[in-house]
């Protein structure tokens, strides 16, 4: 029998039969990989373990723990989901059912409105489909076969995703038992595989994500290969619902979203102390890496935005509107103002690099469906620079912008991983262009000795980019900063400096976030912090608790004497048992309740408890006001 090589992820090269199975050649391996293996890449195209190598090629057996992994054990407890669906309600017709970042859904178009208490059965149903070991077995039909199938199968939906097919795709298909599913697979070898998920909640989504598309019902779902990481998983759920900064923003009054505005947010008084202390803060260590801060107009001309690109590649996220008989767009992006403004006279290359923030107001149409509190919003403000530079600066601007987001981020606490996305399908440039700001990315990356992830495909569409991806406490993961290198703006703006030779050359752009949006960092902040700003950040960071009336004046007296200190203070003068005026306080998740009573009078004392330490016993005023200050000045989280 004819011999083929495989190469493994280590390097190791094997014989085997051609045509062995890739469950074979793990098997071959050791036992125990045979075991837990759930996939593998084959020239780095995802299979089944049941797939037949034919020649040559390299090999990456997948496990569980693997970030490609999850998703063939996840896939397949979608088909799990519709299976048991489907038994359980016959009518119902199947639309699609991915996997998906910790999870999975299916969605679907049924009579039946899905409630709470349907995912129990459909879950019982699941566990019976587990139990049968049904083997998933994949087989390919043509067009006319696969039209034909499902027809008979009344799975409409199914038939115009296969009328949408290129006419020379293969059309495959997935069956365990009597279920069967248009499916590009991969999936694990069998139902049994599956062994703990859970059924986490029902939303409606539209066909396609079109809104002029039907509404169907989708139920998402979660699972693991071990029981322990499931309830780590839904552990982890229960606090971020107790974190939910929707929830914690109406408790503390920090901002809201009305009906007449759906998502543009209204931040309230004390939301509005949080974000200048954020705007505060940006300003203050821009200035100190040589930023200077410009403003740029919220409506700018239709023109304008065919000239930066975003027309062809941004048009259907952008609000136009009209001006003396003129055709004008609401900015979704800050970069086509602040080049502007770099136009506004000729550079020398002594000038470069300039680097130019803005808290720019910018707004994007965002289906309503997709609005999540300030998290998805359809107005926001980018804290965005673009640094112009010369050629020879990018690599340390580059590094420049990479320190300082990491220093952002560590004055939050946040812990965060780095990816690298390169050229898009729709982008803008020549193949030289992308692979020369790719490197300049890459040496900045590996000059720093940071780890970072490559996603192929996922740059902006005039440069490859940089994300950081926040990890708040309890591991859940939120981009924010994007580093991203442009040769493309500075070419259709047709921007120059003049060089030491006297003649006229092409700056180089970046255009980088660290907020992000500062309103969605707002948000972030919200849950990481589950509302417990340290003292810097809180919108009140004293509350004065008065025991009697007698104690009101020297209360007042002394939030007075706080306040010129700039200190925020709040006295609750209310006739309330004092008790309660705790918990209150405690409730509004302040740093520091500063009981009086005779006591305190009498010395001119304060007796302070702090929210994160408990008591701390009874200090002088000024003991107490010099190491706030110092705590705030540091920026201690806590």
């Amino acid at each position: 029998m004819q011999k083929v090589k495989i190469t493994l992820k280590d390097g190791t090269v094997k014989e085997v039969n051609q045509g062995t199975s890739i469950y074979d050649i793990a098997k071959e391996i050791s036992e125990g990989l045979a075991r837990v293996a759930i996939g593998a890449e084959v020239n780095d195209v995802s299979v089944d373990l049941s797939y037949k190598v034919e020649e040559d090629c390299n090999v990456n057996i997948l496990r569980f723990e693997d970030e490609e992994g999850k998703d063939f054990l996840r896939h397949t407890s979608a088909h799990i989901l519709a299976q048991a669906v489907k038994r359980l309600y016959p009518n119902t017709k199947l639309a699609i059912g991915p996997a998906i970042d910790n999870g999975f859904y299916y969605d679907f178009d049924s009579e039946h409105k899905f409630t709470p208490e349907d995912l129990e059965k459909i879950e019982a149903e699941m566990k019976k489909i587990v139990k049968e070991k049904l083997d998933l077995e994949r087989f390919e039909l043509s067009r006319e076969e696969a039209l034909k199938l499902m027809e008979e199968k009344n799975e409409s939906y199914k038939v115009e995703l296969i009328n949408d097919l290129p006419e020379d795709e293969k059309i495959s298909f997935y069956k365990q038992g009597e279920f069967v599913d248009l499916c590009a697979g991969p999936h694990v070898l069998s139902t049994d595989k599956v062994k703990a998920f859970k059924l986490l909640s029902i939303a409606g989504a539209y066909w396609r994500g079109d809104e002029k598309n039907k509404m169907l019902q989708r139920i998402y779902g979660t699972s693991f290969e071990k029981k322990k990481d499931l309830e780590e998983y839904l552990h982890r759920l229960e606090e971020a619902k107790k974190r939910d900064h929707r929830k914690i923003g109406k408790e503390l009054d920090l901002f809201s979203l009305q009906e007449e505005g759906p998502g543009f947010p209204f931040f309230h008084p004390k939301g509005m102390v949080l974000r200048n202390q954020l705007e505060n803060f940006w300003r203050r260590e821009h200035t100190k890496r040589g930023y200077e801060e410009i403003r740029t107009p919220i409506i700018l001309n239709e023109a304008l935005w065919h000239q930066s690109g975003h027309w062809d590649h941004y048009k259907e996220n952008m609000y136009f509107t009209k001006i003396d008989e003129g055709d004008y767009a609401v900015k979704p992006m800050n970069c086509p103002g602040s080049i502007l403004m770099y136009k506004r006279k000729m550079h020398s290359y002594r000038d470069l690099p300039i680097r130019m923030g803005e808290l720019g107001l910018v707004h994007r149409h965002e289906l309503s469906g997709a609005l999540h509190g300030l998290m998805r919003v359809r107005c926001f403000t980018q804290d965005d620079a673009h640094i112009f530079m010369l050629p020879e600066q990018i690599k340390d601007e580059i590094i420049g912008v990479i320190d300082f987001v990491d220093y952002f981020y560590n004055i939050f606490g946040f812990k965060y991983h780095i990816e690298l996305s390169t050229r898009p399908e729709n982008s803008m440039g020549t193949d030289e262009e992308w692979d020369l700001a790719i490197n300049a990315l890459k040496e900045a990356l590996d000059e720093k000795q940071l780890k970072y992830k490559i996603n192929e495909g996922d740059g902006a569409f005039y440069g490859p980019k940089i994300d950081f991806h926040l990890e708040d406490c309890i591991g859940r993961t939120w981009q924010c900063g994007t580093i991203q290198l442009d040769f493309q703006m500075p070419q259709r703006f047709d921007i120059h400096y003049v060089g030491a030779d006297g003649e006229k050359h092409r700056p180089i752009m970046i255009h980088r976030v660290i907020f992000g949006s500062i309103e969605r960092f707002i948000g972030i902040l919200i849950e990481h912090y589950a509302g417990k700003f340290p003292a810097w950040l809180a919108p009140v960071q004293i509350k004065i608790l008065p025991i009697t009336d007698q104690h009101h004046e020297y209360a007042l007296k002394l939030k007075e004497e706080m306040a010129e200190k700039g200190l925020r203070v709040e006295v609750d003068t209310r006739n309330e048992k004092i008790g309660y005026k705790i918990r209150e306080a405690q409730l509004s998740r302040v740093p520091y309740m500063l009981v009086i009573g005779d006591k305190e009078v009498e010395t001119q004392s304060v007796a302070v408890r702090s929210r994160d330490k408990g008591e701390l016993g009874t200090v002088e005023v000024a003991s107490f006001i010099q190491s706030l200050l110092e705590e705030i000045k540091n920026k201690i989280i806590g």
